[in-house]
C-alpha cells in the first residue's frame, strides 16, 4: 500500500542520513588525528634570557676553576689532571662523603624540562653547600661561591618561566663533609675533589643549557 511504501521510504532515508552521519564522524576524526597539531610551543622569552645568563655564567666559573684550584690545593699529586686520579682518591670521595652531582640527561619526554631544570638546581645547590663548608677551613673560595649563587638565581628564572613545580631535595649531605674534615689533609683532597666533581658537572650544565635553548617537545602529529 501507499502507507507502506512511505514508510519503507522514510525507513531507507533515515539510515542513510544516520550513515552520512556516521561517514562524517570517521572523516572528521581522521582529519583530527592526522593533522598536524602546529609548531611545538617557543620557551618564554623570560627562560631563554635566563638560561643564556646562566651558560655565560658557568663559562665563566669553568675558566676560574684552574686558578681556583691552584690558589687552595697545595698538597702534591692533587691536579685536574683527570689522569693523576688515584683508586684512594676515589675512595676519598666514600670516605669524605662526597655524594655524586645529579645526572643531566639529554631531553625527552622521559627525561622532562622539568626534571633537568631541578636537577639544574639540586646539584647548584649541592655544590654551593660543599664549598660553604670548605670555606670554614680555607680561604679562596669567596668567588666561586659568589658565582654558583648567581647561577642558582638564574636557573630559579628558569623554574619560574617554565612553571616548573618540583622542587631540588634538600642538600643535607654537606654534614656529612663537614663531620669528616679531621685534618688538613682531608680538607685538601675535599677541595680537590669537590671542584673536580664542579668541573664535570659544569660540562654537562653547559650541553643541558644549549640543548634547551633549542628544544621543542613533540607534537603528538609527529608520534
Amino acid at each position: 500500500t501507499d502507507t507502506e511504501t512511505e514508510r519503507h521510504t522514510a525507513a531507507l532515508n533515515m539510515n542513510t542520513l544516520t550513515a552520512v552521519a556516521l561517514l562524517h564522524c570517521f572523516l572528521f576524526a581522521v582529519l583530527v588525528r592526522s593533522a598536524p597539531v602546529g609548531p611545538a610551543s617557543e620557551p618564554p622569552a623570560a627562560f631563554k634570557e635566563a638560561a643564556e645568563r646562566a651558560k655565560t655564567l658557568v663559562e665563566k666559573i669553568l675558566r676560574d676553576l684552574p686558578a681556583v684550584h691552584a690558589a687552595t690545593v697545595t698538597t702534591e699529586g692533587l691536579t685536574l689532571d683527570p689522569s693523576t686520579e688515584t683508586t684512594n682518591l676515589q675512595l676519598m670521595v666514600t670516605s669524605l662523603g662526597i655524594p655524586a652531582a645529579p645526572v643531566l640527561k639529554p631531553l625527552s619526554e622521559r627525561f622532562t624540562l622539568d626534571m633537568c631544570v631541578s636537577r639544574m638546581m639540586a646539584g647548584g645547590q649541592l655544590y654551593q653547600g660543599l664549598l660553604g663548608v670548605l670555606s670554614e677551613r680555607l680561604s679562596g673560595l669567596k668567588d666561586l661561591r659568589a658565582d654558583l649563587r648567581d647561577l642558582l638565581t638564574h636557573i630559579n628564572k628558569m623554574k619560574v618561566a617554565a612553571q616548573v613545580s618540583s622542587d631540588s631535595p634538600d642538600q643535607n649531605q654537606r654534614l656529612d663533609l663537614a663531620s669528616r674534615l679531621h685534618g688538613n689533609y682531608e680538607v685538601q683532597v675535599g677541595v680537590h675533589l669537590t671542584l673536580t666533581q664542579l668541573r664535570s658537572f659544569c660540562h654537562d650544565l653547559i650541553r643541558s643549557l644549549r640543548a634547551i635553548a633549542t628544544y621543542r617537545p613533540r607534537s603528538a602529529g609527529t608520534r
